[in-house]
Formats: structure tokens, sequence, C-alpha cells
């Protein structure tokens, strides 16, 4: 194989590769259409239909959750919060080396 590839000119080695990919992609969309009548199929057997389940799963899947409620406040600005996760803002940090305490900072 290797030496009938080494006798191509540029021409036929790019026809050659667009016949692959062609073949590539044929054989990718039968994989999946057979993949999609065997879950068909088993869906099927347990009384659903493939669509059902889809929607079952879509509508259990966990939703991205708010974000954590402010804990503290910095006392020189109050428009900057932190929730107490995560990383500790500089304000927060240099404010309890300067002697406060969390409750202090608690909103």
């Amino acid at each position: 194989m290797m030496d009938q590839l080494d006798s191509m000119d540029l021409n036929e080695l790019k026809a050659l590769k667009k016949q692959v990919e062609k073949a590539i992609d044929s054989f990718e969309t039968r994989r999946k259409k057979t993949a999609l009548e065997a879950l068909e199929a088993t869906a099927k057997e347990q009384g659903f239909s493939l669509s059902e389940l889809l929607d079952a799963a879509s509508s259990t899947t966990k939703a991205r959750g708010q974000a954590a409620a402010p804990k503290f406040a910095n006392p020189h600005n109050p428009d900057e919060t932190w929730s107490g996760r995560g990383r500790k803002p500089r304000w927060f940090i240099e404010a309890i080396e300067a002697g406060k305490t969390t409750d202090d900072l608690a909103i």
C-alpha cells in the first residue's frame, strides 16, 4: 500500500484523501444509525419511546445552582461582598490583618 502511495502525485493523493474522508463519514453515519436503532429497540422493550427517555433525562439533569449569598462585606465599600467560599478577597485579608474579626465583617 505504501508503495502505491509513494508513486502518486499530489493531486492523486488529495483525491484519495477526499475519498477516504467520504468513506469515513459514510461509515460513521451507518454506525450512528445502527446505534440509534438499537437504542430505540431497547427503549421500546422497556415500554418507552427514545424521545420520552431523552426528555426525562434532560429534565432531571441538575441545574446550575445560584451564587451563594454574601456573608461578609467590606467595611469601606459595602458593594464588595464575599460569600465565604473560594479565595479570600484582598479587602477581607487586609481587614483581618488590621485587627478586625470575621464577626466585624459579617453582614
